[in-house]
């Protein structure tokens, strides 16, 4: 057991040095601390399972590559494929609500009422929230996270604002303020989360 941990260490360690990553970098991504990422490259403990499943998906590797040390047969070849077919459906669903904007303005010009511009303005808070749907499934970027939060936010109180057509409404806009920072120091100030498992 202790060869399988080290065996697997050494792997983790070569995949993440040729991500360009440091330890610090990979805990944040899974939300675990460096040192928990460090006990696994040393070999000192083993992930469990759903975080082994995860850095295989996150490296493109098979579940084999992270066991062998002979392991250049168990690259997932179509790891490149699997991640532009991630980002292919990621941008069509975001462009449902886009479509049912486009037909709710076209259906209000049909019809002589009020152009219903407003529903662009709303897509873009439903766009924000599909993005960070699959950004959690797929890819797990901070940064991603950082912007479409903030568009979200951003576009609920334009949507708002622009919805009830009130010149008076604009001190709305100033409860933005404070979300955006509270964003900032969360996505880029906290610390990794422990894990019960991991000290």
């Amino acid at each position: 057991m202790e060869d399988l941990r080290k065996i697997i260490g050494n792997n983790l360690t070569e995949l993440r040095k040729r991500r360009g990553l440091t330890q610090i970098e990979l805990a944040e991504k899974f939300n675990y601390t460096d040192r928990a990422v460090s006990k696994w490259e040393n070999g000192d403990t083993l992930p469990d399972v759903e975080i082994l499943y995860n850095l295989c998906e996150f490296y493109g590797v098979t579940l084999d590559y992270l066991t062998h040390e002979d392991n250049g047969q168990y690259v997932k070849k179509d790891s490149g494929f699997l991640l532009w077919n991630k980002i292919v459906i990621t941008i069509l669903t975001t462009m449902i609500p886009w479509g049912l904007a486009t037909i709710l303005f076209v259906v209000s010009l049909l019809r002589g009422h009020t152009p219903l511009w407003q529903a662009f303005v709303w897509s873009v808070p439903l766009t924000s929230m599909i993005v960070l749907w699959y950004n959690r499934a797929y890819f797990k970027n901070k940064i991603v996270y950082f912007i479409f939060w903030s568009l979200f936010i951003w576009g609920v109180l334009a949507g708002t604002y622009l919805s009830l057509l009130q010149p008076d409404f604009w001190p709305l806009f100033l409860l933005g303020i404070p979300a955006e920072i509270s964003l900032v120091l969360f996505y880029f100030f906290k610390k990794p989360i422990k894990k019960n498992n991991e000290i």
